[in-house]
C-alpha cells in the first residue's frame, strides 16, 4: 500500500510480488563444442559402465553384486562381508578428499560432467530436442494449444523417457539382486513385490529428476550448490567471464571495428544464457547455481569465431588471473597452492592405504571372546581348561579347511577338534577349549597371561589370522 502524499510516480512504481511466483521453465539451447563432446564422452563411459556391469560374469556368478540377503558384497574378484565395512568408510573418506581436492583445483567439475543428475538431463534433453526440436520449437509448442501434433510430440517424448527412467530403475535393482533372475522374472511377468516396487521408485525418481525438476535439483537440493564456496578460492579454476575484455557489451555488424564503436568484445547476444542449463548469466560473475559444464564458453567461442575475435572471453580461469590480466602459465603455477597440495596429499596417502589394505587383506578372519559364564575351570583330567567363543569366516569364493592352533606358555594346547570346513563365503561360530597341565599351571602361576589363537590352512602354511586373548590359571 503506498504511503499518502507519495508522489504519483512512485505510486505507479509500486507493484506486488507474489512470493509463490510459478517457477520459470529453462529451455537450454543446443551447443556444439569441445566441451559438449566431452560431457558426451562422459555419458557413453558412465553408462556404459552402470549399465553394462551388473551383466558381467566373475567366477560364475555376476561381478558386481550387493548382496543384502546373504549378505555379501561382490565386486569383481572381492567378496565383502559385513566385518569389511571399513572398506566402505574408507571409500567414502577417498571420495570425499576427491571432491575437496578437484573443487580446490577447477570448481565444480563432477557436477559439470559425470554427476548422474548432469548425466541423466544430457540423456533427456537429447531426447526432447529430437521429438520438440531445439530452443525456440520448444517455447512455441508449449506456447501452442493442445492439438494431435502437440499430443504426439509430447506423448513420445514422455514414452521415450519413461522408457530410459524404467531401464534405469530395473539396472540399479539389479546390482543388489541377481540381474539375470530379475531379468527372467520381468519377461514373464513374476517378479516379486519388492523388487517392483523398488524399480518403479528409481524409475521414477530418474523421470522426475532430469525430466522435470532438472536444475531445481542443482539449485535448491543439491548441498554441493552451498558447500563449493567453503572449498574454492580466488586461484581456483571457474568459468568465467573476462569482462575487462568484454566491456562494454552491444551488438555490431561484423565488420565493424569495435573499438571504433567505442564496445567490448561481448555482442550482447545472451547465447551463453540460452545455452545454460541452470538458466543463469555468467556476465554476472560466479554464482552457485553454475555447475561448471562449460556450455557458455561454447556458445561464445563459436560466436567468437564468427566474429573473427580471439576465443576465451568465457573460459576456464581464476578469479585473480581474470582481474590481473595473467597469463596461462602463471595461473596454471598458482594451482599449486598449500590448500591443494595439503588435499592431494591426503587423496593420495588414503587411495595408497586403501588398495594396500585391500592386497593385504586376509582370505579369513576370526573373533575370538572369552566365555562369560566360566573364566576357567578343573578338567577332569586334572588339566586347567578356559573356554573362548570364536567366529571365523571364510573370505574366499573357494571351500576351504583351517586348523587352529595356540601361541602361549608352554603346555598349552588347544583341546578337540582342531579343523574347520567352511563353505565360500561362510561365517561359523564355534567352542573353543585351551588346557594345560596342572604342572605347568602351578609352575606359570594364577593369574591372567597373554596368549595368542592362530588359525592356518591345513596344508601347513603360516597363520592367516592370529587373536590375542588371555588364559587364566586360577588361584
Amino acid at each position: 500500500m503506498n504511503a499518502p502524499g507519495a508522489p504519483a510516480a512512485v505510486q505507479q512504481a509500486v507493484s506486488v510480488v507474489s512470493l509463490y511466483q510459478k517457477q520459470a521453465k529453462i529451455y537450454p539451447r543446443s551447443v556444439q563444442g569441445r566441451f559438449a563432446r566431452l560431457r558426451w564422452v562422459m555419458v557413453w563411459v558412465t553408462q556404459a559402465v552402470f549399465y553394462g556391469l551388473p551383466w558381467l560374469t566373475w567366477n560364475g556368478r555376476q561381478a558386481v553384486l550387493f548382496d543384502l540377503d546373504a549378505p555379501r558384497f561382490y565386486v569383481l574378484g572381492l567378496v565383502l562381508l559385513p566385518q569389511d565395512l571399513i572398506f566402505l568408510a574408507a571409500l567414502l573418506v577417498i571420495a570425499a578428499l576427491a571432491l575437496f581436492f578437484f573443487t580446490a583445483v577447477a570448481g565444480r567439475l563432477w557436477c559439470g560432467y559425470a554427476c548422474p543428475q548432469t548425466v541423466y538431463t544430457e540423456i533427456f534433453l537429447w531426447i526432447e530436442r529430437h521429438t520438440e526440436g531445439d530452443r525456440a520449437a520448444r517455447m512455441r509448442l508449449d506456447a501452442a494449444p493442445w492439438g494431435a501434433r502437440k499430443l504426439l510430440r509430447k506423448g513420445g517424448k514422455h514414452a521415450l523417457w519413461a522408457l530410459v527412467a524404467g531401464w534405469t530403475g530395473f539396472t540399479f535393482v539389479g546390482y543388489f539382486l541377481p540381474v539375470r533372475e530379475l531379468a527372467a522374472q520381468a519377461a514373464t511377468l513374476s517378479l516379486a513385490a519388492w523388487p517392483t516396487f523398488w524399480v518403479l521408485f528409481y524409475g521414477a525418481a530418474t523421470y522426475g529428476n532430469a525430466g522435470w525438476m532438472r536444475e531445481q535439483i542443482c539449485k535448491y537440493m543439491c548441498p554441493y550448490a552451498r558447500l563449493q564456496s567453503t572449498m574454492i578460492d580466488a586461484d581456483s579454476l571457474v568459468i568465467a567471464y573476462d569482462g575487462r575484455r568484454g566491456e562494454p557489451r552491444g551488438s555490431r555488424p561484423r565488420r565493424a571495428d569495435a573499438g571504433a564503436l567505442g564496445l567490448g568484445a561481448c555482442l550482447d547476444c545472451t547465447l551463453c544464457v540460452q545455452v545454460c542449463p541452470t538458466g543463469i548469466d555468467i556476465r554476472n560473475g560466479l554464482q552457485n547455481e553454475c555447475i561448471g559444464c562449460a556450455a557458455c564458453i561454447d556458445a561464445c567461442d563459436e560466436v567468437m569465431d564468427k566474429m573473427g575475435y580471439a576465443r576465451g572471453l568465457v573460459r576456464y580461469a581464476t578469479a585473480n588471473a581474470v582481474a590481473g590480466g595473467w597469463d596461462r602459465a602463471r595461473m596454471l603455477r598458482r594451482l599449486a597452492r598449500p590448500r591443494v597440495l595439503a588435499y592431494g596429499t591426503l587423496l593420495l596417502a588414503a587411495a595408497m592405504a586403501f588398495v594396500l589394505a585391500l592386497a593385504l587383506r586376509s582370505p579369513a578372519s576370526m573373533d575370538v571372546m572369552r566365555d562369560r559364564g566360566t573364566l576357567a575351570r578343573l578338567g577332569e583330567d586334572g588339566r586347567i581348561e578356559n573356554v573362548y567363543r570364536a567366529h571365523v569366516v571364510n573370505r574366499t569364493e573357494h571351500a576351504a579347511r583351517y586348523r587352529l592352533g595356540v601361541d602361549g606358555p608352554m603346555g598349552l594346547v588347544v583341546d578337540g577338534a582342531r579343523s574347520l570346513d567352511l563353505r565360500p563365503g561362510e561365517v561359523q561360530p564355534f567352542t573353543v577349549r585351551l588346557a594345560m597341565p596342572a604342572a605347568e599351571a602351578a609352575r606359570l602361576g594364577p593369574g591372567s597371561h597373554a596368549v595368542t589363537l592362530t588359525l592356518a590352512p591345513v596344508d601347513g602354511a603360516d597363520p592367516l589370522v592370529r587373536e590375542a586373548t588371555t588364559f587364566i590359571v586360577p588361584r
